[in-house]
């Protein structure tokens, strides 16, 4: 699948930004849809093959800081099976084997997505590092026996497609329950959803364990979250 990006380094042109919407009903955009993420990434990879550039961060450095603080925090093994879904340019990946996890698996998508990355981590001498092309909503058998999965924008993107997005948040669900072990966590941030209505999409079969702080704005009076940041135990 895809990352969101809250803006790219590439001009409004070649703008990665997903829209963020607190309302239940935000409209289906192209950010839905596969063909959109080839092209953006197509275009990412040829600029990092021109001058280096990785691109973006999504939702920034910090919810990279955020995500891998709590997995420490909670003593988990560096040779724990982590998923990335919709790893986009491999970004997080590249953080959490510096910081030590030897397991990690990212996937997308997109073709292109999947070869920037490769490209990224041969650049940092990280090869140890399974990277596949997988469609998250039709996962193949092999993708399963995760202790921790990981979604920063993959989630929203799917939430915007044109097409059927209820059964597309349906099938996400499944395939979580599919690849992710009895016990272990998923740890999703999210610009389109907020933690209540996480909470319901993710019930029945995951427990919340722990919301992670994220960035607050106040306007009118009113104070509030741009992203959530939510941890999630699958449960019996």
């Amino acid at each position: 699948m895809m990352e969101s990006a809250v803006s790219s380094t590439h001009g409004a042109e070649d703008s990665l930004v997903v829209q963020c919407s607190e309302s239940e009903d935000f409209a289906p955009s192209k950010l839905g849809t596969k063909e959109y993420w080839d092209e953006a990434y197509k275009r990412e990879l040829q600029t990092y093959k021109d001058i280096g550039d990785v691109g973006e961060i999504w939702f920034g450095e910090e919810s990279v800081d955020r995500v891998i603080r709590w997995i420490e925090a909670q003593h988990v093994s560096e040779n724990a099976a982590i998923l990335d879904i919709g790893t986009g340019n491999g970004m997080l990946l590249v953080e959490l084997a510096k910081h030590g996890f030897s397991n990690l698996t990212g996937i997308d998508y997109s073709k292109a997505a999947v070869e920037l990355t490769i490209n990224i981590l041969e650049e940092e001498g990280l090869r140890n590092v399974k990277i596949q092309v997988e469609d998250f909503l039709n996962p193949s058998t092999e993708l399963k026996g995760f202790d921790v999965c990981i979604d920063k924008g993959t989630f929203d993107a799917i939430s915007l497609s044109p097409e059927d997005r209820e059964e597309a948040k349906k099938h996400y669900v499944t395939s979580l329950r599919t690849v992710l072990q009895p016990g272990g966590f998923f740890i999703i941030t999210s610009c389109n959803w907020t933690k209540e209505q996480l909470l319901q999409i993710f019930n029945p079969g995951f427990e919340l364990v722990r919301e992670l702080p994220t960035p607050r704005f106040q306007f009118g009076g009113v104070t509030g979250n741009s992203v959530t940041a939510l941890v999630f135990k699958q449960i019996d």
